[in-house]
Formats: C-alpha cells, sequence, structure tokens
C-alpha cells in the first residue's frame, strides 16, 4: 500500500479514507482481539461503516460472532456487500440504514437480541460533536446492559491536544473550511454519555496518537 497521505476528503470510497483505514486496522483488531465476547453467536454492530473495509477485516478473526454493518449513506452498500461476497465472509449480515441524527432509523433490535458491542472509527474529525448525543443516545438502546462502545480516532484531551502532530493534523482539518472538520474533546463525548446512561470506561492509547474509547451503561 501506498504510505503517502492522498489528499484529504472524507468520502467513504476515496483513497484518503482506504489510506487510513489500512493503517490503523491492525492495532484495532488488538483491541477487539482484547475486548470482544468468546461468547458464540453475541452481535456486533458497526456505525457509519463507509465501505465496509474495516468490518470485512475483523469479521474472520471472529468466525462465531455475527457483524452487522450500518451507515447513514445508503450509496456505500453495494460496496459493503460486495466485499463481503469477495472475502466469503459468511458471518456479516447485509448492511442497514442507521442515522444518527434520526431516531426512526434505530431499528429496535429485542432485549434478546441486542448488541453485546458497538464500534465507530474514525468519524469525529469530520462529523459536528452534535452527532455524539445521537451515538450514545442509540448506543444505550441497543446495547446489552454489560454491552460497550468503542469508538476509535484522534481527540483533543480536556481541551488539549495530546501531541504536536494531532494539533497539525487538526489545523489541516480547520483548513478545509468546513466548519465541522476538526478534532473533537473527549470531554464531549463523555458530556453527551452521561445524558443518556453511559460513561467513560477506558481510554486506551493507540498508535499514531488515536484513542480507542471505552464507554458502557452506567
Amino acid at each position: 500500500m501506498n504510505q503517502e497521505m492522498p489528499p484529504l476528503d472524507p468520502h467513504p470510497l476515496s483513497e484518503y479514507v482506504a489510506w487510513a483505514g489500512g493503517r490503523n486496522r491492525e492495532p484495532i483488531l488488538g483491541v477487539l482481539k482484547d475486548k470482544l465476547p468468546q461468547d458464540p453467536a453475541e452481535r456486533v454492530l458497526e456505525m457509519a461503516s463507509g465501505s465496509g473495509m474495516h468490518i470485512n477485516y475483523f469479521a474472520p478473526h471472529f468466525e462465531h460472532l455475527h457483524f452487522h454493518p450500518t451507515d447513514r449513506d445508503i450509496e456505500v452498500f453495494d460496496n459493503i456487500k460486495n466485499l463481503t461476497s469477495q472475502q466469503g465472509n459468511n458471518n456479516i449480515a447485509d448492511p442497514v440504514h442507521l442515522d444518527l441524527t434520526d431516531p426512526e432509523t434505530w431499528f429496535n433490535p429485542g432485549p434478546e437480541k441486542s448488541f453485546a458491542v458497538i464500534f465507530c472509527i474514525n468519524i469525529f474529525q469530520v462529523a459536528p460533536v452534535s452527532i455524539a448525543d445521537g451515538m450514545m443516545k442509540c448506543a444505550a438502546h441497543l446495547l446489552k446492559d454489560d454491552g460497550f462502545l468503542l469508538i476509535y480516532g484522534p481527540f483533543r484531551v480536556e481541551g488539549e491536544f495530546s501531541t504536536g502532530s494531532n494539533k497539525e493534523f487538526h489545523d489541516t482539518l480547520s483548513s478545509a473550511g468546513v466548519p465541522e472538520w476538526g478534532l473533537k474533546d473527549i470531554a464531549d463525548l463523555k458530556k453527551a454519555a452521561a445524558e443518556h446512561g453511559m460513561e467513560l470506561k477506558e481510554k486506551i492509547d493507540m498508535p499514531s496518537n488515536n484513542f480507542s474509547l471505552i464507554f458502557g451503561k452506567i
């Protein structure tokens, strides 16, 4: 894979997103191997699946689990399904429309079919922080009582950048002229979580100055 960063483009099927996904998938897989349940037939949901590259990379490592891709943008569904078919991943369901700003799309899983884990990768640097409210409310609705939400990405910590490179990345995002682009603060995610009966259980330092944030029900 070409290691040179392509031009910044948040579209889920862009070269930039593919490049970023290729860099972060192994460290995230390491966290999932440590955190995902061992019980067979548990269900794992991905929010904002985009191209489907992450869920299709992770699923073969957990053949005992059922994976469920979702996205607000239905135009990516064919790409997700094509990847799943090409890679022969039999434990990935067809993608489902889920818009974190529209509770009408938050399907009711039923108590016996709730999700053990929800994960979301690299969304907040290009999404408004207000989406955290919908994410936490939706997670509280879909998760089992002992389940968790894993959010991966670069963040500020209590208003501060953890490294100079994160500050540079934030400045690059901000220079694009899109108001919501930029690193969000973990404190804002914690605030949104608290409003919906969730709390930050664990903050894991990741390579390239990213974090894996583990939220669960209070």
